[in-house]
Formats: structure tokens, sequence, C-alpha cells
């Protein structure tokens, strides 16, 4: 097989309670996979839903002929946990991410594979005329600039999970350990050749994002935090900042009282305590960022697996329960 051939297509859909729009995705995406020139499959992971979704899945998976696989978890790890575990049951060549909420068309399926054929290993996507509020796009826009300043990839929006990466970039992502993963970010370290098209959006026509404003902040967070330990550096940069700043403004308030006398030095009390504040909010922000790395290092040398997989139902085979190895 060269390089830029494809035998199978494996797409993987984190899910967590969709049932309203899990008939829907089902149907759009297994018409938009029967387009394409070889077999495929795809893979629903159930992330712990609370609704009936898993049940869907497991239904639509048991189905005479069905392409589909159900990967159920035993409780709500997280989307990108989620995508991790159906990444570890593919079995295609070529590995599509799509999200479950129909903003995304999976009509765009046929189009990734095209252009992944021409031999790139990443193909990332623009979501165009984008259908979310106004935090939202502003969110998004802050993370992935704040992505591109980090990590130099100059990709407009990592945020898009319709992906297409090729099995050696899904068995290199298999490999890392880390506990926290963000699949695009991960995926372009080891990606040689990437590429982004653009993709249409829709909106959201069944429930509420998964992703509420804690959730964002919490995204942010990891992702300073994963990729790189600039902030680290910074926070040293900026301590020698402030403690030269205090001690000029020491310097000031010696060279005043010798000049104006000790009357003049009590009237800078409030000054002194200022500074003393700056002192206490920059300790804050590095106890916080240490915080964070920290609890990461505590995080991967417990070395607890990102996932558990109770359950993956499949036509072709009866139902087994499976430990995450």
């Amino acid at each position: 097989m060269n390089e830029q051939e494809i035998n199978k297509v494996s797409v993987v859909i984190p899910v967590f309670n969709e049932q309203e729009c899990l008939p829907e995705l089902i149907r759009r995406t297994c018409a938009a996979c029967a387009l394409l020139p070889m077999d495929y499959e795809i893979l629903l992971v159930d992330d712990g839903s609370s609704d009936d979704s898993a049940e869907i899945m497991a239904a639509a998976a048991e189905q005479p002929g069905s392409h589909i696989v159900a990967v159920l978890l035993n409780r709500n790890y997280g989307q990108h946990s989620a995508i991790m575990a159906g990444f570890s049951h593919v079995s295609g060549d070529l590995i599509i991410t799509l999200d479950a909420d129909l903003q995304n068309p999976p009509e765009e399926i046929p189009r990734l594979v095209s252009v992944a054929a021409e031999g790139y290993d990443v193909v990332g996507t623009v979501r165009q005329n984008r259908q979310d509020s106004w935090f939202r796009k502003r969110a998004s826009r802050l993370i992935n600039h704040l992505i591109q300043r980090t990590t130099g990839k100059a990709m407009g929006d990592y945020g898009c999970m319709l992906r297409a990466y090729r099995r050696h970039i899904i068995e290199a992502m298999l490999h890392c350990h880390e506990r926290s993963t963000f699949i695009p970010i991960l995926a372009n370290t080891f990606a040689r050749r990437a590429i982004e098209i653009p993709v249409k959006h829709a909106e959201r026509e069944f429930g509420d994002s998964k992703y509420s404003f804690m959730k964002l902040i919490n995204l942010m967070y990891d992702l300073i935090t994963c990729l790189t330990t600039t902030p680290l550096r910074m926070l040293s940069v900026f301590g020698s900042v402030i403690a030269l700043f205090g001690f000029a403004i020491s310097l000031l308030l010696i060279l005043l009282r010798l000049f104006f006398g000790p009357q003049w030095a009590a009237e800078g009390v409030f000054m002194l305590f200022a500074i003393l504040f700056i002192f206490i909010g920059a300790q804050f922000v590095g106890m916080g960022l240490l915080g964070e790395y920290i609890g990461r290092i505590y995080n991967d040398v417990r070395a607890r697996p990102r996932y558990f997989i109770q359950r993956v139902v499949k036509h072709s085979s009866s139902s087994s329960a499976q430990d995450n190895q």
C-alpha cells in the first residue's frame, strides 16, 4: 500500500446526552460514508450519558449489516478522553472525528477523505459562518490565538473536531500517557503534512452545548499547562520586574523621607499597602500556576487510565466487557 492509499475509514463520534439527535446523526453519517469508495466503520463512544443515548447506540450497532460500533464508557470522562477510547478500537487507515451535535455536517466526510488521500497526515477544518453565540465565538478565538502563540502552529480553528488523521498519527497519540490530552494539538506535533479546509457550520437543533462557562475556563487552563512551561518562565520574568519595581519604590521612599522629613513618610502608608498587595497578588498567581503543574504531575504519577470501557457492541460479535489496557 502506498502512502496515499486508504482502504478503510473509521469515524469516531463522542456522544454525551444526545438522544434527540442520535437517530438523525446515525442516518446522515451512514449516508455520507456510503458514498465513499472504500470500507468504513462508525464508532459511537458513549461518554457516560444519563439519557437513552447508550441504548440507542447499542441498538443501532446490533442491526444486521450495521457499520456501527458502540463503545460504552462507564462514566463521563470528557470529550477528548472519549475520542481516545474510540481511537483504541479503530481499524481504519484514516480516522475522522466528528461531534454528535450535527453542527458540523457529516456530509463533509467524503471531502476530508479526498483531501487526506493527497498525502496529508492531518486534515483540519475551519468553521465558516459559525452559528454560535457571541461569547462562544470570542472564547474560541481567544483559545485559538493562545494555541498559535504557544505552539507556533498557525492553524485557524483548533476547536472544530471535524478532522481527519492518518493511522500512524493515531498510534502515536495512543502511546502518549498524559492524562489531559487536547487531540488536535497533540496530532499536529506528530504530523509532517497538515492542512486546513473550510467546512459548513449549522445551528444546534437539539439540546444545549456541553461546554459551560466553567468548562471553557478549565479547557483554557488545560491548554496552557499541557502545551508548554512558558507560563512558569513568564512568571519568573514578571516576579523579577515586580521585585525591581518594589526596590525602586523603596529607594524613592527613603529619599523622600530624607528630604521632606518623617511627616511625609507617614502619608505614604497606603502606597506601601498597595505595593504589598502587588506582591501578594503575584504570589497567588504563581501559586495557582504551580498548583496546576503539580496537579498534572500528581495525575501522571498515579497513572490512572484515561477511561474505562464498560462494553463494546458490534453486530459481528456478541457484546463483551473490556477493560482499558
